[in-house]
């Protein structure tokens, strides 16, 4: 199981992430450009105590990650996603990616994705924390692959 942001736009949401992937064991891949200053400096601060960043890859962009990627089908965490997350069977080497925060997903992601999910909300509710999102998402395929 791996995470994969695309471009993210809030230096909190991938601190989040970065400790949702150290606690749970996962690969954190993290797909530039970025909406805020990426430096060691600032990764480290996010990261607070988990140590090394040795499960997080950074691509300079989405063709350096296809490139780079290897096996598992890409699973794309969308509100305009066609399987709700309790429809869905994960396998064990599957990447969960999720869209900017302000922008969700281009086109072409959209294309690139074998499986596209959403996270069902109660009618209304538009959309959940990026790493909110992200926690319930890799739990879920956690769970499943056990």
């Amino acid at each position: 199981m791996r995470l994969a942001l695309f471009q993210p736009a809030i230096p909190q949401n991938v601190g989040a992430c970065i400790r949702l992937s150290a606690c749970f064991g996962v690969e954190l891949h993290v797909i530039e450009p970025t909406g805020f200053r990426f430096d060691d400096r600032a990764m480290k601060r996010a990261a607070l105590d988990y140590g090394p960043l040795g499960h997080m890859t950074r691509h300079a962009d989405w063709d350096a990650f296809q490139q780079n990627r290897t096996g598992g089908r890409l699973v794309l965490f969308t509100t305009k996603g066609a399987t709700p997350l309790d429809s869905f069977r994960f396998e064990p080497d599957d990447v969960l990616l999720f869209g900017s925060e302000p922008s969700g997903a281009p086109e072409h992601v959209h294309e690139a994705a074998d499986a596209r999910v959403v996270i069902p909300l109660k009618p209304g509710a538009r959309s959940l924390n990026l790493s909110v999102s992200a926690g319930i998402a890799l739990w879920e395929a956690i769970r499943q692959n056990r």
